[in-house]
């Protein structure tokens, strides 16, 4: 699909700020249509605009907080017929941590899954059934499934399928809609030769304590130590790769306050 050809963001010119945690995305401009002028702004760096340029994309102000709402369209998969997508260069660090609120629209259609935004490094995009091969790059995204259940959806060098790793969320878990929650997701690189690299994801949802989802402590993310984590990769849409993806009524989600932090190494 055209979106995993063109998500590859250039890495050579990174803002001055970008190399130094944490960065706080801000949304500089008023609520209405949230234009590609208005994200460039934004989130400076990236070359192209999937589901940006589409008109999928709009900003939303409510109780003085600005949201991010994505439109997913009837019979649509990937971001350029329902979603957005863009992978954002934050400089490169050997752990990272991205957190950010959403709110699932109240009649949200999970259907079979789809994409929510993570980390990743590497010059190559490496999702999509690109094979991560520890010189290339990785992802780590987030997933909601079939009636809200979730994962984290993993691109590394020893995923055992072409198309990524899942880790499932407890089977007691599923996403709300028409309420926000906050998720926070860290990845820390593993000295090249080992599999200490970690992948963790954090839920807190409405009227909860956090509670931890995922902990995998044995990931080999890289052969070399000049990949790190230097993206924050922003895709959500439901796919899949076929029609039996997509959502049989319109639906959005909305996200805000995202935040790129350090972590602390654990073991």
């Amino acid at each position: 699909m055209r979106h995993h050809l063109s998500a590859l963001c250039l890495l050579l010119t990174l803002p001055a700020y970008a190399a130094e945690l944490p960065i706080t995305v801000t949304f500089s401009t008023e609520p209405g249509v949230y234009t590609v002028e208005h994200w460039k702004q934004d989130w400076p760096g990236c070359k192209f605009e999937d589901g940006i340029k589409e008109g999928h994309v709009s900003l939303k102000e409510r109780d003085g907080v600005k949201w991010l709402r994505v439109n997913y369209a009837v019979g649509g998969i990937g971001p350029e017929q329902g979603g957005t997508g863009w992978r954002w260069p934050i400089g490169k660090h050997e752990a990272a941590e991205l957190r950010y609120t959403l709110r699932f629209s109240e009649d949200f259609d999970f259907v079979k899954g789809g994409k929510l935004p993570g980390l990743c490094g590497g010059l190559e995009n490496v999702s999509g059934g690109r094979p991560a091969d520890g010189f290339n790059g990785f992802s780590a995204r987030l997933m909601w499934r079939t009636d809200g259940r979730g994962e984290a959806y993993i691109y590394h060098k020893n995923q055992p399928e072409k198309y990524g790793e899942s880790f499932p969320f407890p089977e007691d878990f599923c996403f709300p809609t028409g309420k926000p929650f906050l998720l926070r997701l860290a990845v820390t690189m593993n000295t090249p030769g080992q599999r200490d690299g970690t992948v963790r994801v954090w839920i807190t949802l409405p009227d909860q304590g956090e509670r931890q989802v995922v902990e995998q402590t044995d990931m080999e993310w890289r052969n070399t130590d000049s990949l790190g984590v230097d993206g924050l990769y922003f895709e959500t849409f439901h796919g899949g790769n076929d029609s039996s993806w997509a959502p049989t009524r319109a639906c959005w989600s909305e996200f805000a306050n995202f935040l790129l932090n350090k972590v602390k190494r654990r073991p």
